[in-house]
């Protein structure tokens, strides 16, 4: 018995015994089992990460790959975020004015390694540019700038060129989309973003505040039309060889200005000082005795006083007429008798006389103050001429009455044509585009302007007419021409025609002027049918003749830009 239980005590005191062999083994599979899961659970973890940040990139590529490229840089460069000036369009929405992220080209010499090589690079691209001063300035050590106002192409070269020290310094220009096209019209800023002329400086407040600066200035030209009448009033110049013209076409109902060329013109982004005084805005500026344009405004005042009727004869018509010391006469032989409209058809320096002394020196003189001819006129520029003044002295009202001894801009010349081609009411000249326009006085009554209307479309239709070139197909042109000397110079002088169309229901004004144009010796008319060579130097045979073309061109325009005038004008054959 003791041997056995020897043999049972030697085998529980050296072997394991199965209980705790099996608990080892088990605590070893469960930590291998936690440690297993710890990594999977950190495997889980980043893949869940890494997930994440493809899926958000993703989704930004996805994003930013469906945007217009323009549109998201502009919103997310921070220059263009505060823009400091809001765009000006025209009627259209066609944008003419804007502020853009430009670049100054600045040196920093420290950066540059081989400055000779330098200066040879910017004398090969920029030849314009003086060397001597680059390198003074080189050799200074100090910062300074190359070229302010870089176009893309002075970019290009100077960044293909790979200099560290070349600095781009950004900032915001304005550009004028158009160049020289509207140059009269929407003026300049300076390099601080303030206006300095024209638009840009009349509304200088408007276009910087915040509160408006996504919402575009609207103007009421077209730039169609504006390019149209632009390039006939050049084609003019050259045609007639004369030193400068302007040109106004404008709404005759609500005043609204759709085009207003001036030259010669110059480019606006080019920021030069003009001195030469033929740069002036000759529409708006310029100061002029308009001539033969006046006898319409005495005809009308005529009519209106019930003092004649355009069919009254005015007899005994004299060749000259003596006032004070001075001889006045006609250029041409008329007729002694001649109607009232005649005296207008036929342009009758003589004929308007006697009908002014009919009408009397009071009435012309509150006819005149009616129609603001000798106010400073209103228009959204800085950019206005001033009539020049005078005495109601011997003989003023003779001279006046047929468009001598007053001077005044062609804008109030076009705006007192668009109240009498409108019914009587007096317009007032806008270029910006309003909800509502003010009703203004009247001038004159309906049924006389219906008169005015009636024989200003005779002076282009009748045999004895001076504005049968621009007798246009379809477009019912009236108007009156004007011959006369430059103001202030007797070896000058200025054509000018101001026509209406539709006559029979008006809705556009034109006024076109030539300074100084010369006969076209080479041009060959279409005159009534008949084929003639230029032998004339008045305006019936070169303002007219411009007026007609820019008519024909812009009457389509007109046309399907105002359904009514199509329906009731383009579309109606001629008797």
């Amino acid at each position: 018995m003791k041997k056995k239980h020897k043999k049972n005590k030697d085998f529980n005191f050296n072997q394991k015994s199965f209980y705790f062999e099996d608990y080892l083994e088990s605590n070893n599979k469960k930590k291998q089992v936690l440690k297993s899961n710890i990594s999977q659970d950190r495997i889980y973890l980043l893949f869940f990460l890494f997930f994440s940040l493809i899926t958000i990139f993703s989704i930004k590529i996805v994003f930013v790959s469906l945007q217009d490229l323009d549109h998201y840089s502009l919103n997310n460069n921070s220059l263009n975020q505060k823009l400091l000036r809001r765009d000006i369009v025209d009627r259209n929405g066609i944008v003419i004015s804007r502020n853009v992220k430009s670049f100054h080209a600045a040196i920093n010499p420290n950066l540059i390694k081989n400055k000779n090589n330098f200066l040879i690079n910017i004398r090969i691209n920029f030849p314009d540019l003086n060397i001597e001063n680059i390198e003074k300035n080189l050799n200074k050590g100090k910062y300074f700038y190359l070229k302010k106002r870089l176009d893309q192409k002075d970019k290009e070269k100077l960044w293909s060129l790979g200099e560290k020290g070349i600095i781009f310094e950004p900032f915001q220009s304005r550009i004028y989309t158009h160049a020289n096209l509207y140059s009269h019209i929407l003026g300049q800023v300076d390099f601080d973003n303030y206006g300095i002329s024209g638009v840009e400086k009349y509304f200088d407040n408007s276009l910087k505040e915040n509160n408006l600066i996504k919402d575009p200035l609207k103007l009421t030209l077209d730039t169609n039309i504006q390019h149209i009448v632009d390039n006939e009033l050049n084609n003019a110049l050259n045609i007639f060889n004369a030193t400068g013209g302007g040109a106004l076409l404008m709404n005759v109902k609500n005043g609204e200005i759709l085009s207003l060329v001036s030259l010669p013109n110059f480019d606006i982004n080019k920021r030069e000082k003009i001195v030469d005084k033929n740069y002036i805005n000759k529409i708006t500026k310029g100061v002029y005795e308009l001539g033969s344009i006046f006898k319409t405004f005495t005809i009308a005042l005529a009519l209106e006083k019930n003092i004649v009727k355009s069919e009254t004869i005015i007899e005994n018509i004299p060749r000259k007429i003596k006032c004070s010391i001075h001889e006045i006469s006609d250029i041409k032989k008329f007729p002694k008798d001649l109607s009232v409209e005649d005296i207008l058809i036929r342009s009758s320096n003589i004929g308007t006389l006697m009908l002014a002394r009919k009408v009397g020196q009071q009435d012309f003189i509150d006819f005149i103050n009616k129609t603001k001819l000798l106010n400073k006129p209103e228009l959204e520029l800085e950019e206005l001429g001033t009539p020049l003044s005078f005495n109601w002295n011997k003989c003023k009202l003779e001279t006046i009455s047929y468009g001598h001894g007053i001077a005044v801009t062609p804008l109030q010349a076009t705006a007192t044509y668009s109240a009498l081609a409108n019914g009587g009411n007096y317009v007032k000249p806008t270029i910006v585009i309003k909800k509502k326009y003010k009703k203004e006085k009247k001038i004159i009554s309906e049924q006389t302007s219906k008169k005015i209307n009636t024989i200003l479309r005779k002076v282009v239709t009748d045999k004895e007419g001076t504005a049968s070139l621009a007798d246009i197909y379809g477009y019912d042109v009236g108007g009156k021409t004007g011959t006369s000397q430059k103001y202030g110079n007797e070896n000058k002088n200025l054509n000018t025609f101001i026509s209406v169309f539709p006559s029979y229901n008006p809705k556009f004004a034109l006024l076109v002027m030539l300074e100084n144009p010369q006969v076209a010796h080479d041009l060959i008319y279409n005159y009534r049918g008949i084929k003639i060579k230029g032998t004339r130097n008045e305006a019936g045979w070169n303002s007219v003749y411009t007026a007609g073309r820019i008519i024909k061109r812009i009457g389509p325009i007109l046309a399907i830009n105002n359904e009514e005038f199509y329906n009731t004008n383009v579309a109606k054959k001629p008797n």
